[in-house]
């Protein structure tokens, strides 16, 4: 009834806003490139804040290269610093890792922040039906949604074809899934130096309607 009135006496701006931040999302972005000032990874992570900002996203971005560097595990409580990630995870609608393909893999660095901060129990648990069989249990981020935005110097025949432990599937099985997130994959193939700038804008393009997809 208030949005009626508010839209006939012509306030018609305040319904549009309202209506806006009932659609905004916090994100939480996870860069995982070395370089976090010129590379089309840095491409990828501006162009996805700047498409998001203007819908009326927030972000909360690490660049890990930026951050305070964690340890490998060791067996040992989260640290204050990982803590605080989860934290931050909690408080988001969704978890988007950027990352370039090396070795199959996504970079060690993010492969590390993965090991750490979604792990047990925060992120899943184990219920035992008996002796080693059992099921995992959905922590912290269950429900939310996981972007995963993978480059790779290959084609997508190649690739998808060849090798079959390739992060985007190998995250989501032995990872996302375990936490009950939800899974959208960014994937950007033939990613090489001397790429036209035609090619460049439709990658561009790709991610600008991820976002407004979300």
């Amino acid at each position: 009834f208030v949005l009626e009135w508010v839209q006939v006496f012509g306030f018609g701006k305040i319904k549009k806003t309202i209506q806006k931040n009932n659609m905004s999302k916090r994100i939480f972005i996870v860069y995982g490139h070395h370089n976090t000032k010129k590379s089309f990874n840095q491409e990828i992570r501006d162009t996805f804040i700047s498409e998001a900002k203007k819908l009326g996203h927030e972000i909360d971005l690490i660049n890990l290269h930026e951050e305070e560097l964690i340890p490998f595990y060791d067996g040992l409580e989260p640290s204050k610093q990982i803590l605080n990630y989860r934290d931050r995870l909690e408080k988001c609608d969704v978890m988007f890792m950027i990352s370039p393909c090396y070795n199959l893999r996504a970079t060690a660095i993010l492969e590390n922040w993965i090991d750490l901060v979604l792990a047990p129990k925060w992120f899943f648990a184990f219920k035992q039906l008996v002796g080693n069989w059992g099921y995992p249990i959905a922590g912290a981020m269950k429900g939310k949604l996981a972007i995963v935005s993978m480059t790779y110097g290959g084609n997508w025949f190649s690739i998808q074809t060849w090798f079959p432990n390739i992060p985007f599937r190998r995250i989501k099985a032995g990872v996302l899934k375990l936490g009950g997130m939800r899974t959208i994959y960014d994937r950007h193939y033939e990613v090489l130096p001397g790429m036209s700038k035609e090619k460049f804008e439709r990658h561009m393009e790709r991610v600008r309607k991820l976002v407004k997809k979300l």
